[in-house]
């Protein structure tokens, strides 16, 4: 992923946090050289702790296992911290990266994730327990993850806005005298009778 994708994330050094890893991809790479073909792999990786912090990472070697050690490192580089209301998603979310397009939305709890693949895996290691998911477009793994991780960098939930804003969390949502419709009066329009 892009550095500016985690320019307003909050980062989570490795060390602070116990992140437990998924496989969630690996591919056969065929370099055709004069003696015949040489194989390589590629490994996708995702790391959390079931808390909130997930990171994503790609690991290319000659060996399978060097692949995803080295997938296992890159994301530990990127862990990060996702927005978690009572086990879902805030609000609703869509996140992009290249042709893959991944729709995330809240859930009641008991619902489960509603998820396949790369994005199970990656909302599972976030610690979201029930989400309603749609993925659209490519189903290329690659970019399912990473559209899946930026989904989950632009939730914001509460405390985020009223630190965003400078006030408290009761601030945000107290309402104001004036903006309340006078008394005997409903909110709702008038119907309109032909």
């Amino acid at each position: 992923m892009k550095q500016r994708d985690f320019k307003n994330a909050q980062r989570i050094k490795p060390d602070q946090t116990e992140l437990k890893e998924k496989l969630v991809h690996i591919n056969r790479v065929a370099k055709v050289v004069k003696g015949g073909r040489r194989f390589s792999f590629n490994a996708i990786v995702v790391v959390g702790d079931g808390k909130g912090s997930v990171g994503v990472g790609l690991g290319k070697a000659n060996e399978v296992n060097d692949a995803i050690s080295k997938g296992v490192d890159d994301a530990k580089k990127n862990v990060v911290k996702v927005a978690i209301l009572r086990g879902t998603v805030p609000h609703t979310v869509v996140g992009k990266f290249g042709a893959a397009k991944v729709l995330l939305k809240p859930a009641t709890p008991g619902t489960g994730v509603i998820a396949g693949g790369g994005v199970r895996a990656v909302l599972e290691s976030a610690g979201i327990q029930d989400v309603l998911t749609k993925s659209m477009g490519s189903s290329n793994p690659h970019n399912v993850v990473k559209a899946t991780m930026r989904a989950l960098l632009n939730l914001s939930d509460a405390h985020m806005i009223s630190q965003k804003r400078g006030i408290n969390t009761r601030e945000l949502f107290s309402v104001d005298s004036s903006e309340q419709p006078p008394a005997g009066t409903t909110a709702e329009p008038a119907e309109v009778t032909k």
